[in-house]
């Protein structure tokens, strides 16, 4: 977290590298194998911060944002080569991971609050349910887009942000 001027340019090239161009290589390598086998789902996990900005996060938005672009560009390639292979995004808000712990114990700590007023008050500030979205929750999400249904919604994005977007 940084202001842009004062944002590093290998920090930069290094959560780009990892966020954007690391799924477009994967893809493409994929793909090929999923035309052949006439089914396939390309599922990203983008962000929240994939649809909205937040300050001081100028990688980190603007790769979720390429990364949502990208999703939607794959699922319109491969709708023309095969229509049961499928990209899909998800963008969830914050997720109780062991870097959102971390998170949360260093902010109560520099802030002197304890660590479930740091997940309702700064994390989770936006959200209309102030509560973490479990990986479990995340998962069972994939396993819905990688159902045969899920063809209904390729290019799609779907929002698991605790009403975030709501407002």
């Amino acid at each position: 977290m940084s202001p842009l001027e004062d944002f590093p340019s290998e920090e930069w090239d290094r959560i780009v590298a990892v966020m954007l161009t690391a799924p477009f290589l994967l893809t493409r390598g994929f793909l090929p194998g999923m035309y052949d086998a006439e089914w396939g789902r390309v599922i990203n996990i983008a962000s929240v911060h994939g649809l909205v900005a937040s300050p001081f996060k100028s990688a980190y938005v603007a790769a979720k944002h390429g990364l949502v672009g990208l999703t939607k560009t794959i699922a319109l390639e491969a709708a023309a080569r095969c229509p049961d292979v499928t990209a899909h995004a998800i963008c969830p808000s914050y997720v109780r991971t062991a870097l959102v712990e971390t998170q949360v114990a260093d902010q109560a700590r520099v802030h002197g609050i304890a660590a479930a007023e740091v997940v309702t008050d700064v994390l989770l500030a936006a959200n209309a349910v102030k509560r973490l979205i479990e990986p479990t929750q995340v998962a069972e999400a994939v396993g819905f887009l990688c159902s045969p249904a899920a063809w209904t919604m390729t290019g799609a994005v779907l929002t698991m942000d605790a009403g975030w977007l709501a407002h």
